[in-house]
């Protein structure tokens, strides 16, 4: 039994017992013959569960009590722990995780931003909960919207200060959907402050939120490192990387992307720190394109960073992080001036960190790169010691996170 007193559903029977055990609330046992159910459905835990497997199972256990009453016996189907449960116990877990460094409250009167609940990491692969300001947003990456449903009262209850809901179903056609819908209250957050930064935001401009919190670390780097910089920040999205290295006193930010929108949000976080625009200019091109212009011209930046997407492909060039992760590295190497910062960020799930370590490490071999220090995910996104159920599919050693963050220091042969 859980905290609740409900009965777990895995009943400690797993893969390759005799019988699959449920008990009922009055302690009753029932021992279910294999062939009744296929034993698929008795995992242990913690392994992964998504929505629409529990959903399953709850179909499964419905049938069982029907089956059970017609033989005589009582079978309380609603005693056994459900989904909805299951997604509270690790929702609560996470919670008080974060409480131990974070009053929720203040955090959303100053305008702050965390992610509440790293899905995958920390039990619930379909739900992922990030809170900008007083604006929760919970992103759904399964099927159904019961999730959501249910995730955000519970939130609600633990959080009554929040003004704002947004759901974004990752999966759906819809691209409202996937943009976000306000489920609860109005007006989302429009922007964030993080160490002493101002970021503007659009929750629902697309399928992320228009704000990154796992390069939050990198931005501070930047903060702290990029006075008197000239800064070529690529594959911007709406910027937040060259408007940390702007903030920390860089002499110039240029910040490319294919999309307009993305960089007018660069644009207002800089005249929401009134930050002088004269010292940033906004480029909405190709990469390819742009490096090679850039080439031409012979430019040089003190600092380029490299944040592709996972896999993208236009007609100039593609991105891919798993196959090729080094190429991109080598393309816009030659704007580096001596002495400078190449920050490369690879989010490819399936690229383990030693595998995109050793093939840095063979990039470093001819003595003109080096690499100068790892930055690691923050505690909120990777999941925390007491919160973490399941590990990323590849090990990200040396890194903390399938997001890799490294910063190489660039020579150039004289």
């Amino acid at each position: 039994r859980d905290s609740r007193g409900n009965v777990q559903l895995w009943g400690g029977s797993y893969p390759g017992d005799s019988n699959c055990s449920y008990s009922t609330a009055t302690g009753k046992e029932y021992r279910i013959p294999v062939d009744f159910i296929n034993t698929d459905h008795c995992l242990p835990p913690p392994a992964p569960l998504s929505s629409n497997k529990l959903f399953e199972i709850k179909a499964i256990i419905t049938d069982l009590a029907a089956a059970v009453n017609r033989t005589g016996g009582r079978l309380f189907a609603s005693a056994i722990i459900t989904w909805m449960s299951m997604l509270e116990t690790y929702l609560d877990r996470a919670l008080e995780a974060r409480t131990e460094s974070q009053d929720f409250r203040s955090l959303g009167e100053d305008f702050g931003s965390l992610r509440l609940f790293s899905g995958f990491y920390e039990g619930f692969p379909d739900l992922v909960v990030d809170l900008y300001g007083r604006t929760l947003v919970l992103f759904n990456y399964g099927e159904s919207s019961e999730v959501l449903d249910a995730a955000q009262a519970f939130l609600l209850d633990k959080l009554p200060w929040v003004e704002c809901v947004i759901h974004k179903m990752r999966s759906a056609s819809d691209p409202a959907q996937r943009g976000g819908i306000i489920s609860f209250g109005e007006n989302p957050t429009q922007k964030i402050r993080e160490h002493g930064v101002w970021y503007a935001l659009d929750l629902q401009i697309q399928q992320d939120a228009s704000f990154y919190l796992d390069t939050r670390d990198l931005r501070a780097w930047l903060l702290e490192n990029a006075n008197d910089w000239k800064v070529l920040n690529t594959f911007a999205y709406t910027g937040s990387l060259g408007v940390a290295a702007l903030a920390g006193g860089a002499e110039y930010v240029l910040q490319t992307d294919l999309k307009r929108k993305f960089l007018e949000l660069a644009r207002k976080s800089t005249m929401l720190n009134r930050l002088d625009l004269g010292k940033m200019k906004t480029r909405v091109n190709d990469f390819f394109n742009m490096v090679s212009e850039l080439k031409r011209k012979r430019e040089l930046f003190d600092c380029v960073i490299l944040d592709p997407p996972f896999f993208s492909s236009t007609k100039k060039g593609s991105v891919d992080l798993v196959n090729e992760s080094t190429r991109l590295i080598n393309k816009v190497r030659p704007l580096v001036a001596d002495g400078g910062y190449l920050v490369t960020i690879s989010n490819a799930l399936f690229l383990s960190g030693e595998e995109y370590f050793a093939a840095l490490e063979k990039l470093c071999a001819d003595g003109y790169l080096s690499i100068e220090k790892l930055i690691p995910i923050p505690e909120d996104i990777t999941g925390f010691p007491e919160t973490i159920v399941n590990v990323p599919p590849t090990d990200p050693a040396p890194f903390n996170h399938p997001t890799k963050i490294a910063v190489l220091r660039v020579q150039r042969k004289k």
